[in-house]
C-alpha cells in the first residue's frame, strides 16, 4: 500500500548524514518518509532546484527569557528569541531554566516551561542551571526531573553563581546516576577575581578591558580540572564556548586517554577576535561576553579543533541585552566594564556566518556544516527526532540559496535586541525556507510562525559515552 505524501520538496541537493543526495525529499504528518527517492504524487510540492535542502538548525546553547547573575533580564522573551531563530535557519533550541538563589528545581523547570509554552515558536528543550544544591527536595527533584527528559545539566565554576568542586563533583555523580550530562561554564574564578583587581585599581574599566580581566590562563586551567573530574567520575561533560588554543589542547588530550569528554565553541571566537571590544567610550560593550574573544591564532585552532572533532559542535551562545540602561548599561553610561551585562545575540546569525564561512567560502563543505550545527549537536544530547535528513525524522528543513549575498545592517535581525553586532558583516548563502514538522515557519524569507506552536523536545535516556579500557 502507496503512502499518501502530504510534501514533496522537490530538485534540491539533500545534505545526509550519509552523503549528499540530489532529489526529492518526502514528508508526511510531519515525519520524512522518503530521501532522494522521486515523489510524482504529494498534497503538495516546494520545488527545490538551485538550493541545498538542509536539516533545521539545533542550537544548543542559548539564554531566554531569563534574569542573569547581576539581577539583569535578557532582552529576548521565547517569542521574540526563537522568532529571530526560525528566521536564521533554527528551528530547534535548547536554552536554561536557570535556578534562582533558594528556588527549588521543580519550581524553576515549571516558571521556565511555563514561558516557553506562551511564547515559543521553535521546538525547544531545557538544560537545568544549578546554583543552590541546598534548595529544599534538590537530590529529589533532580532525579525525578531528569528521569521526566530534562537530561543536562549546567554549572559555573565562576560568577557569583558559581558552585565549589565538591558541589560539581557531586552533581556530576548525581548525573551519572540518572543518566543526564553535565555542562560546565569552566574558567577559574580566582584568577578572574584577581585580574579584575589589578585592572580596576589601575583605573582601566573601560570595555577594552574586560578581555584582560578574564585571562585565557582562567579558562586553560578550568577546563583541565572538568575534564579530570568527567574522567575520574566517567562522567560525560560538555565544555561550553572553548575560546583558546590551550583549551583544544586539553580537550583534545582528555579525549585521548579516554575521558568522557565533549566541547563546543560559537562563532563569535571563530570570526571575532579581542580588538572588537575597542571601540570609542562604552560602544564596545555590544561584544562584551565570557569568554572574551581572543586572537587571529586561537580561531585557526578553534577551526583545527572542528575538524579533527576535538569540538564537536557551534552554537550561538544567546545571550541578549540592550545597549541602554535596560540592559548593557544598566549601571550608568560610563559603566565599568565589571558593571556590564556579557552576551550578545547569535540565535539568527550562528548559520549564516556559519554557511558563508564552510560552504560558501570553500571551507568544510556542506555535509561537515551540517553535522556542527544540527546532527552532532542534536546526538550530543538526545535530541532522537531532530537534527538529520533521515526517514522517521522530523521535517526540521532549511532551503539555503547558495547564490544570496547579504550584508549585516545595525539593526536588522527579528529578536529585541536593537543592533546587530555583525552590522558590516557580508555573508554569502542564506535560509530562504523553514519548515518545523513539515509545516512552513518561514517562506521565501516571510516569517508565518505563531506563538507558542513550539513543543517541548522529551528526551529519554540518552546513551552514555564511556571511557575504552586501557
Amino acid at each position: 500500500m502507496t503512502t499518501e505524501i502530504d510534501l514533496v520538496i522537490r530538485g534540491g541537493e539533500v545534505v545526509t548524514p550519509s552523503g549528499i543526495v540530489s532529489g526529492d525529499v518526502g514528508i508526511t504528518a510531519g515525519r520524512i518518509v522518503s530521501v532522494g527517492t522521486p515523489v510524482h504524487d504529494a498534497n503538495s510540492v516546494i520545488e527545490a532546484k538551485g538550493k541545498w535542502i538542509m536539516p533545521g538548525g539545533v542550537d544548543t546553547h542559548a539564554h531566554i527569557e531569563q534574569m542573569s547573575g547581576m539581577g539583569q533580564w535578557n532582552a529576548d522573551t521565547f517569542e521574540t528569541a526563537t522568532r529571530s531563530a526560525a528566521m536564521g535557519g533554527t528551528t530547534s533550541v535548547i536554552s536554561f531554566a536557570a535556578q534562582n538563589a533558594g528556588q527549588t528545581l521543580a519550581d524553576t523547570v515549571a516558571d521556565y516551561a511555563a514561558r516557553a509554552r506562551r511564547g515559543a515558536m521553535i521546538d525547544y528543550a531545557f538544560h537545568m542551571t544549578i546554583t543552590d544544591t541546598q534548595a529544599s527536595d534538590f537530590k529529589s527533584d533532580l532525579g525525578r526531573l531528569i528521569g521526566s527528559g530534562h537530561r543536562s545539566i549546567k554549572v559555573f565554576t565562576t560568577y557569583n553563581i558559581q558552585l565549589s568542586d565538591a558541589e560539581i563533583l557531586d552533581i556530576m555523580a548525581q548525573a551519572k546516576r540518572h543518566a543526564a550530562m553535565v555542562c560546565v561554564h569552566a574558567e577559574n574564578d580566582a584568577i578572574i577575581a584577581q585580574a579584575r583587581s589589578a585592572l580596576i585599581a589601575a583605573g582601566h574599566t573601560a570595555p577594552r578591558d574586560h578581555a584582560r580581566s578574564r585571562p585565557r590562563m582562567a579558562e586553560i586551567e578550568a577546563i583541565a580540572r572538568m575534564c579530570r573530574f568527567a574522567e575520574y567520575l566517567d562522567q560525560p561533560v560538555m565544555i561550553f564556548h572553548v575560546s583558546t588554543a590551550e583549551g583544544c589542547d586539553v580537550i583534545r588530550a582528555a579525549r585521548a586517554r579516554g575521558a568522557p569528554v565533549q566541547a563546543e565553541t560559537c562563532p563569535h571566537y571563530l570570526f571575532m577576535t579581542g580588538d572588537v571590544l575597542d571601540r570609542p567610550g562604552t560602544e564596545g560593550a555590544k561584544w562584551m561576553c565570557s569568554p572574551p574573544q581572543r586572537t587571529a591564532a586561537d580561531q585557526q585552532a578553534l577551526w583545527a579543533a572542528l575538524e579533527d572533532e576535538t569540538l564537536c559542535l557551534v552554537s550561538s551562545d544567546h545571550a541578549p541585552y540592550r545597549y541602554d540602561k535596560t540592559g548593557k548599561m544598566s549601571a550608568g553610561p560610563d559603566a565599568s566594564f565589571d558593571k556590564i551585562a556579557n552576551g550578545l545575540p547569535g540565535l539568527e546569525t550562528r548559520l549564516t556566518l556559519m554557511f558563508d564561512a564552510m560552504v560558501s567560502r570553500g571551507g568544510q563543505g556542506p555535509e561537515a556544516f551540517a553535522r556542527i550545527t544540527a546532527t552532532q549537536p542534536a546526538q550530543a544530547y538526545g535530541l532522537l527526532k531532530k537534527g538529520a535528513i533521515e526517514v522517521g525524522k522530523d521535517a526540521d528543513l532549511v532551503l539555503w540559496d547558495p547564490e544570496k549575498t547579504l550584508t549585516y545592517g545595525p539593526n536588522d535581525l527579528h529578536d529585541n535586541v536593537g543592533y546587530n553586532p555583525w552590522e558590516g558583516h557580508t555573508v554569502t548563502g542564506w535560509p530562504t525556507d523553514v519548515m518545523l514538522r513539515g509545516q512552513p515557519l518561514v517562506s521565501d524569507g516571510v516569517f508565518l510562525g505563531s506563538a507558542g506552536q513550539g513543543k517541548w523536545i522529551d528526551r529519554p535516556e540518552m546513551k552514555q559515552p564511556r571511557k575504552t579500557p586501557a
